[in-house]
This record gives structure tokens, C-alpha cells and sequence, in this order.
């Protein structure tokens, strides 16, 4: 049986980027705000593009907290795309403003320390070797669009849901958080969705994980 994937539409994501990417994988792609929907997916795709803050309040909007609650509860896998991954941490800092985020790991994004800002382009990762989303990808090179990351991981190694966490780093100006695996919840700081083909290998390795 064909998975199903749903989109999160809570107004903030390259929505129509992140569909077209789970059905050239092979999966059901279903754009939804509905919670039901939501929630009873095989998978749900959390895009963000924009504002940290902006973007908490179109989840409320749609009671993304509680739906990621319920999901990782019921083991339900869940990937975080760009400020999708940002808003799992506890808190992001913009302009000096602190704005709580779904708090499913510690920790604050804010603003990158480097002589450019935005990151914006091609740059490498470093995945450990246990990835599962990163398995037999073979570039890692993918695109990034942001001004803002996570910078440390405060997660101990006896956290999670299921297992240790899986994190992998990139770095621009400053070593930061460009992807997390942590039981059914994945997140990625990049656009798997604009990298070519080895942003859609990892998207596969995590439709794979539906079934």
C-alpha cells in the first residue's frame, strides 16, 4: 500500500516543493491543515520558511504542538524542514526577541555568527554513521536558505524516544545543527526539497520509514 504523506499547511513553507518531492518518491502527498488528517498520515512534512516567530503562530493556529504531541506519541514519523526544524527546539531569538518554540528539544536558535548572513547556497554536512537519512546518499552537499540555527546540542545521550540522537553538523561562521534524528521525529536546517538528487535520496530513506 502506497504511504501517505500530509503537508503541514499552517501558511509558512515551500509547500508545493515539499509535495512534489514525497510523490516523486513514492508516496501519497496530501496538503492539510486539517488535525485528523494530520495526524493519522503515515507521515507529516512540517516545511517553514521566514520568521521563527511568524511561524509559531500559524502552528498554534492550526494546534501544531498538539499534533506533534500526538504523533510522536503514537510513533507516527514527523520531518521538520528548515524553520520546521528550528521550532522543535525550545526558543528562537530574533532581534533580541525570545519566542517559545514546541520545545521537543532543548536548546535556542539564533541568529548565525558569520561575515555574510544569510546563509544562503550549497555547503556540506558531516552525518554520523548510525544516519538513517543519510544512508547511502552519496553526496552531502545540500542547500540551505537561513539566517538562524541551532549552535549546540544539549540533548544527553540517554534522551529521546526510541534511541540516543542521531545529529549532524555543518558549519558557517560557527559549527551548527543541520539535521536531527530522534525516534520518529527528523528534522533538517536544509532544503532536501531543492537538493537535487541527494536531497530526494534522503526524503526516500525517510518515506522508507513509513512502512
Amino acid at each position: 500500500m502506497t504511504p501517505t504523506v500530509a503537508v503541514l499547511d499552517y501558511g509558512f513553507g515551500n509547500v508545493r516543493s515539499a509535495m512534489r518531492a514525497a510523490e516523486h518518491v513514492g508516496t501519497q502527498a496530501i496538503l492539510s491543515s486539517d488535525f485528523d488528517t494530520c495526524l493519522n498520515a503515515d507521515g507529516l512534512i512540517i516545511p517553514g520558511v521566514g520568521a521563527f516567530a511568524a511561524c509559531m503562530k500559524g502552528i498554534d493556529k492550526v494546534r501544531g504542538g498538539s499534533l506533534v504531541d500526538a504523533r510522536l506519541i503514537a510513533n507516527r514519523p514527523i520531518l521538520g524542514i528548515c524553520v520546521g526544524m528550528q521550532i522543535m527546539f525550545a526558543q528562537g531569538i530574533e532581534h533580541g526577541i525570545r519566542t517559545n518554540g514546541l520545545a521537543q528539544w532543548p536548546g535556542v536558535v539564533d541568529r548565525l555568527v558569520a561575515s555574510i548572513v544569510p546563509h544562503m547556497g550549497w555547503n556540506s554536512v558531516t552525518p554520523p554513521a548510525e544516519s538513517t537519512l543519510f544512508a547511502g546518499v552519496e553526496s552531502e552537499w545540500f542547500y540551505f536558505v537561513h539566517s538562524y540555527a541551532a549552535q549546540e546540542w544539549l540533548m544527553s545521550d540517554t534522551d529521546g524516544y526510541q534511541r540516543p540522537p542521531s545529529v549532524t553538523w555543518s558549519e558557517y561562521g560557527t559549527p551548527f545543527i543541520a539535521a536531527v534524528e530522534n525516534g520518529p521525529l527528523s528534522a533538517v536546517q536544509f532544503h532536501p526539497e531543492k537538493s537535487g538528487d541527494a536531497g530526494l535520496a534522503l526524503i526516500n530513506n525517510w518515506a522508507r520509514t513509513l512502512v
